[in-house]
């Protein structure tokens, strides 16, 4: 197919200088195909992936056709999402910035009638809307479609997938029989091959890229994971491409919503957008993504459309389609624009089935892929580090520590280890389960339940050394060491010692009752604790302290006191008499503290000098964005806690510090006011993110 240059297409000097002001010169094939069509007034139907530039297709000549001299809509694209009806609005006002009299409005759920109402009576000639908004302004009587001249169905397919065909012909049995029917969709199913028999006059029939309804610059690969483990998986894929950008696809809101908990948990930036969402909460996600706020966004198919950012690297098919016309709309939100991209996609047991049938839809090869190893990983992290290493060094924009270098020199050591230290400090250590046999990881597969359990109650002490800092970015929530994988096949087959949950690390609480009272034991008299340091909070619960193995008689007090320190020996002794002659616990430095499940790192995580919020009555988690690699310590984090929300000291528990996130206990009855005063402040020059875990 030749290509044309957008000055041969017959256009006037107000879109040709919109066209030059985005950046364009040569038309896309399917704008060359159909422009020229559309200017004469007939009908078309046009079939081209998503991402080919088929909206300056079909916009360019119904903004040419329009009459500047009358009113009301003369243009009416109906689009399936919200999304997408915003973001064909704003192409339109780009393409007319120089046109005059030329007015797109955007009407679509979700969005106030008064502001809807108050750009009709405006003057708005180019209505672009959803099926079903657009039903309630023409039942109100808001919306006359009686002079429309052109009238687009933008992604038919999809609209009828949505429900939307009896709206389709209603919306079209209101407009003049003498219109212009356009038609773009990515397939053409026999439902809108009706629509066309029905609604259109002998239409022109544009199809570009027949031979593959896909993009040909996306790379498509699949990988055989079994469910359980799909988490794993796209973590490890996340980092071995380093991925900056991304779009997760799941099929239901419920897996939407629990995969970006996972992935924020797992220090990426992330949001999600789904139908269920309040229009104003996916505008703000939208707005995040385009401008780079976040890495990651989880959606389902339906909020997807309409998502026009052209940088974005990967899409993961985190669950498979529900049909293969699905998938050609997911590829197509990657290599946009002549760009590169890659379509990920997981597939389990029979699944593998529907990848057969997307094969033959697409009429492209799908790859089979093997899961990267934790060597694979460390490879290609190491690989990311000399390459910003390299270009760091060929620019020269660096500053020197020459003094720093030749102290460490001067004290005898070696400049390589120097180096070394440097980059270690850098990227970290390497994971102790890349370097560990295969056998190991076959033992670790056959017995991963059993690893498990004893993992949750086996001191760090006790178990194998662990990493101090997990293999992967994305594993805080992991245990401590994993064994390098098996082969593929095996690796995700076999149960992982871990739980993709983000509220899997929780503490275990103590059960408090085996340190209360008997209910026979308790009186109003106090019990003496005389190990325990009075800059303590005081708990709901009284723990006993053993007393010395030969306590020495002591002087007796006043008798508002005596009551509760009487002899040991006497036999008519009261319920508090009791208290003080149990036989005496082993003596400890300190109460014990309330057992949790052991944490990689936990000796040096934990604030020992803070009192254990995390053991008391009431205390609530709190997550917080920032971890090791930021540079956070203990100390630091603490002391930028208590100067933002100007509490006491006693009110921090336990701090455990992770990778890419932290954990804070605090009390319960002030967490919301501690997230409020965290959300919005500034920690190591970037904003921090709380909420309760």
């Amino acid at each position: 197919m030749s290509t044309k240059l957008f000055s041969e297409l017959g256009l006037s000097e107000e879109i040709l200088k919109a066209v030059q002001r985005l950046g364009f010169e040569q038309a896309s094939p399917i704008q060359a195909e159909a422009i020229p069509v559309l200017m004469t007034g007939k009908d078309i139907v046009g079939q081209s992936q998503t991402g080919s530039g088929k909206t300056a297709a079909f916009a360019i000549p119904a903004i040419e056709r329009m009459d500047p001299k009358a009113t009301g809509p003369q243009v009416l694209i109906l689009c399936p999402t919200r999304e997408l009806a915003i973001q064909v609005s704003e192409e339109v006002h780009k393409l007319a910035f120089f046109k005059r009299g030329v007015k797109p409005l955007p009407i679509y759920g979700g969005q106030s009638y008064e502001r809807q109402f108050s750009g009709l009576r405006a003057g708005a000639n180019v209505i672009i809307g959803t099926p079903g908004r657009v039903i309630d302004h023409i039942d109100r009587k808001t919306l006359q479609l009686g002079g429309i001249k052109t009238v687009i169905l933008d992604e038919a397919d999809e609209m009828l997938n949505m429900g939307f065909r009896d709206d389709i012909e209603k919306i079209l049995s209101s407009t003049p029989p003498e219109r212009q029917t356009v038609m773009f969709s990515a397939t053409v199913p026999r439902p809108i091959e009706e629509l066309i028999a029905r609604y259109t006059r002998q239409p022109v029939r544009v199809r570009i890229e027949t031979k593959a309804l896909t993009v040909p610059t996306v790379e498509q690969v699949y990988f055989e994971v079994d469910r359980r483990w799909k988490f794993e998986a796209l973590t490890r894929l996340i980092d071995l491409h380093d991925v900056t950008l991304a779009i997760v696809f799941a099929n239901t809101q419920r897996v939407v919503n629990e995969l970006t908990e996972q992935l924020m948990g797992a220090g990426y930036t992330a949001d999600c957008i789904h139908g269920g969402m309040p229009q104003a909460s996916r505008d703000r996600v939208m707005s995040k993504f385009r401008s780079g706020g976040l890495r990651f966004l989880v959606a389902t198919d339906v909020a997807a459309r309409g998502i026009d950012v052209d940088d974005i690297q990967v899409v993961f098919n985190f669950d498979l389609p529900y049909d293969a016309e699905d998938y050609v709309h997911r590829i197509g939100r990657t290599g946009r624009a002549g760009r590169s991209g890659i379509g990920i996609s997981f597939a389990s047991g029979r699944e593998v089935f529907v990848i057969r049938d997307i094969e033959r839809f697409t009429r492209q090869r799908i790859r089979r892929g093997e899961i990267p190893s934790t060597n694979e990983i460390e490879d290609a992290r190491r690989d990311q580090f000399l390459k910003s290493l390299r270009e760091t060094l060929q620019a020269g924009d660096f500053r020197h520590y020459d003094h720093v270098i030749e102290a460490l020199l001067e004290e005898g050591f070696d400049s390589l280890d120097v180096t070394s230290a440097a980059i270690h400090r850098l990227i970290g250590k390497p994971s102790d389960e890349a370097a560990k046999p295969a056998k190991a990881a076959k033992n670790l597969a056959a017995t991963a339940p059993t690893a498990a359990s004893s993992a949750a109650v086996v001191p760090p002490a006790a178990s194998a050394p662990a990493s101090p800092r997990p293999a992967l970015p994305s594993a805080p929530a992991r245990a401590p060491a994993l064994a390098p994988k098996a082969p593929h096949t095996a690796s995700f087959e076999a149960p992982l010692p871990r739980k993709f949950e983000p509220r899997a690390v929780e503490p275990v609480r103590v059960d408090r009752a085996k340190h209360e009272l008997p209910r026979a034991l308790k009186t109003t008299a106090p019990v003496p604790v005389p190990f325990v340091p009075p800059a303590f909070p005081k708990t709901s619960a009284v723990i006993p302290i053993a007393a010395p193995a030969s306590p020495k008689p002591r002087t007796p007090k006043p008798a508002a006191v005596a009551a509760s320190a009487p002899a040991p020996t006497s036999d008519t002794s009261s319920p508090a008499d009791a208290v003080a002659v149990r036989p005496p616990l082993p003596r400890t430095p300190k109460a014990p503290p309330a057992p949790s499940i052991p944490r990689p790192n936990e000796a040096e995580a934990v604030d020992s000098k803070s009192p254990v919020v995390g053991a008391t009555v009431g205390a609530t988690r709190l997550w917080i964005s920032t971890g090791e690699e930021n540079g956070t310590t203990v100390e630091a984090l603490r002391d930028f806690i208590l100067g933002t929300t100007g509490e006491p000291a006693t009110s921090l528990g336990r701090i455990d510090i992770r990778e890419r996130h932290s954990f804070v206990d605090v009390p319960g009855d002030r967490a919301a006011s501690f997230v409020s005063r965290l959300k919005r402040a500034e920690f190591g020059g970037k904003r921090v993110k709380a909420k309760v875990a």
